[in-house]
């Protein structure tokens, strides 16, 4: 046997020995149905998590036991608005309003303006007290809000305040019996490390995609007062904006807030406003009432 053979047949074997490994860890009937693995644990140079679904007792990766307690707490944020329309300037002349009197047309006034409908999402942090976490740019010009759970319960939404430099409201609806949320120290997130975005893309419904941390601290993207962005490629539409991103503890480690796309659609890139960020507005917020 030539040394060159020798070689390739210790690769193989190698190759062999990982797959086998991995097969066995991936696929090991012993863990419970549809139960977060233990292995997931703060300490990230620990093993990542893997989420198991049984069938016929092998086992496939899902995220659906990740998701199941989060989705709840997920909402829908629809919003109506008023908005000022530009005056023309022959309208602020007093003779041709006298014309418009004189022949019974509508004043200026009556045409100022133009009411709006809008989709968002938002995510419920204080279910006891009934806070909803969203985008301050969602709400924007609102004369209404309605938020609507998982479930289809909708309820009339009270603005508590906002922050524009974070991009960040806090809106309040009756309590609800949902799961709590938790955040996660946005601090630590690593270029690389699996996301998952829950919100409410073109007003379709809840949605969920899923992707990786793609770049950390981005400036001069959504405006020049946010910056120290959170970069994905899971994919973010219009009506995501004000909904959590997730990692794979379960923990919100951001709340989405843009997107770049020629044609304003998702082309994995995608931008949310850091966890811990959003935390100070939120208390901000809160402590100002």
């Amino acid at each position: 046997m030539t040394a060159r053979c020798a070689r390739a047949l210790i690769a193989f074997a190698l190759i062999l020995g990982l797959a086998s490994g991995c097969a066995g860890t991936a696929l090991a009937p012993s863990l419970d149905t549809g139960a977060r693995s233990d292995s997931m644990s703060a300490d990230r140079g620990s093993a990542l998590p893997v989420y198991l679904k049984g069938i016929g007792g092998k086992g496939y990766p899902s995220l659906a036991p990740l998701l199941r307690p989060i989705t709840p707490a997920v909402v829908n944020i629809s919003v109506d608005s008023e908005t000022r329309l530009e005056e023309h300037p022959f309208l602020r002349d007093p003779a041709f309003r006298r014309f418009l009197e004189r022949f019974d047309l509508p004043l200026p006034e009556s045409v100022q303006r133009q009411r709006t409908q809008s989709a968002g999402s938002g995510v419920i942090i204080d279910a006891k007290r009934g806070y909803v976490l969203t985008n301050a740019h969602v709400i924007r010009d609102a004369t209404e809000i309605t938020v609507t759970l998982k479930d289809r319960r909708s309820f009339r939404a009270t603005l508590i305040g906002s922050d524009a430099s974070a991009d960040t409201a806090v809106l309040r609806i009756p309590p609800v019996r949902v799961p709590a949320l938790r955040f996660g120290d946005s601090s630590a997130l690593e270029v690389g490390d699996f996301v998952v975005a829950i919100g409410n893309p073109f007003g379709i419904g809840q949605t969920v995609t899923s992707g990786i941390v793609s770049a950390v601290g981005r400036g001069g993207i959504a405006g020049d007062t946010l910056g120290g962005l959170i970069q994905t490629d899971a994919s973010i539409n219009p009506g995501n904006s004000g909904g959590p991103l997730v990692n794979l503890a379960g923990e919100v480690v951001g709340i989405n807030t843009a997107l770049i796309g020629p044609s304003g659609g998702n082309v994995g890139i995608g931008f949310s406003v850091p966890s811990n960020r959003v935390q100070r507005a939120m208390r901000r917020i809160i402590g100002q009432r």
